[in-house]
């Protein structure tokens, strides 16, 4: 079969780039699309791995108050918990002991402030002396503050206003303490079992309120400029079909990780229905308003020795292979950064057959 086009090069001048001119044939001409160069608006994106994690200012870790003994469990795993609601039960020796120091100093504060009474009286009847009088005084004084001091103990042992009134007016202890939900949330971690000895620094429930989680990213140090709060960002998670959904970055770290080399970004992800589970994967893209530029469709890019070329129409079956400069693609377009003017022709269509042609023609 004959060839289709014929093939020749004009003699570039001296020091410009070599410039391939093909001659296509009518054939080769129906198979190809051409068109001008024209302005567009390109939106820059970045497309980053990321995972679904939990809102850390919705998560709290609770423990006991006090030391004590596990004698009722009232929450279980995936259980909805409200805010004050119990969690558990203890009994703990350690509160009942509080309790008996702080009706004890009370009991010493009534006593004392019944002495300074009668010695107020027997002052002004001239029987005690004035120092005496202070002195006693200076006796309630440290009584209160030792009143007080059993007081905040309690209070640090979970006890509230309401409690140490029922202690004040019962005058009886109760030793059992009350694990309470801090937050209204999902009970997503239970570390506890009837008759477990617990400290105030274990964990034994973890509470999240999952209607809210963020969405995290990593970003390579060398594109860390591209990130900034507030950007908009748009997510998908393979494992939730359709499930896309949008928003603005509301974290970028300040520092790269020294392992990683990558900056963390966050975006806040709404989750009302609770389809979205803490450490599903997902894909994050960041967006950039978009600018207006000249546009390479993608299928018009011809790519040779890590370069990139196009086939611009110098006449109306002649077609120039030159190389361009162009940006990063987005949505199967490219912005041209160098190599054409607005206007000039290219081969939008069927590029693929032209180069193949010519790379037969060289071979020839």
């Amino acid at each position: 079969m004959a060839a289709l086009f014929l093939l020749s090069f004009t003699l570039p001048a001296v020091g410009a780039d070599h410039k391939p001119v093909l001659e296509a044939s009518p054939a080769l001409l129906k198979l190809l699309s051409i068109a001008e160069i024209k302005p567009g608006e390109v939106a820059e994106s970045l497309n980053l791995s990321a995972r679904v994690e939990l809102d850390q200012a919705r998560v709290a870790r609770i423990g006991a108050s006090v030391t004590g003994r596990i004698t009722e469990i009232n929450a279980m795993l995936g259980q909805a918990v409200k805010k004050g609601e119990r969690l558990a039960l203890l009994n703990s020796t350690e509160l009942g002991k509080a309790q008996s120091d702080y009706l004890k100093a009370a009991s010493q504060v009534n006593l004392r402030r019944i002495t300074v009474k009668r010695a107020e009286r027997l002052l002004e009847s001239g029987v005690i002396a004035e120092a005496e009088f202070q002195e006693r005084q200076g006796v309630l004084t440290e009584a209160d503050v030792d009143l007080r001091a059993a007081s905040d103990q309690l209070r640090v042992m979970g006890m509230s206003e309401a409690d140490l009134q029922r202690l004040d007016k019962q005058r009886s202890i109760h030793s059992f303490s009350p694990v309470t939900a801090s937050i209204d949330g999902v009970v997503i971690e239970r570390n506890v079992a009837i008759g477990q000895v617990v400290q105030p620094a274990d964990a034994l429930y973890t509470v999240a309120d999952l209607s809210q989680l963020w969405l995290v990213a990593e970003i390579p140090e060398q594109q860390a400029h591209w990130a900034r709060q507030g950007d908009q960002a748009l997510a998908e998670v393979p494992a939730l079909p359709g499930q896309e959904v949008s928003g603005k970055l509301i974290y970028v770290a300040d520092m790269v990780d020294s392992d990683t080399r990558t900056v963390t970004v966050r975006m806040a992800l709404s989750n009302p229905q609770r389809l979205f589970k803490p450490q599903m994967l997902a894909t994050l893209k960041i967006s950039k308003p978009g600018s207006q530029t000249l546009i390479v469709p993608s299928q018009a890019v011809v790519r040779e020795n890590d370069r990139d070329f196009v086939f611009v129409q110098t006449a109306a079956a002649r077609f120039e292979l030159r190389p361009v400069r162009l940006g990063r693609e987005e949505a199967q377009k490219r912005p041209l950064l160098e190599g054409l003017k607005a206007g000039e022709k290219i081969v939008i269509g069927g590029a693929f057959h032209l180069n193949n042609e010519r790379l037969r023609g060289t071979l020839e």
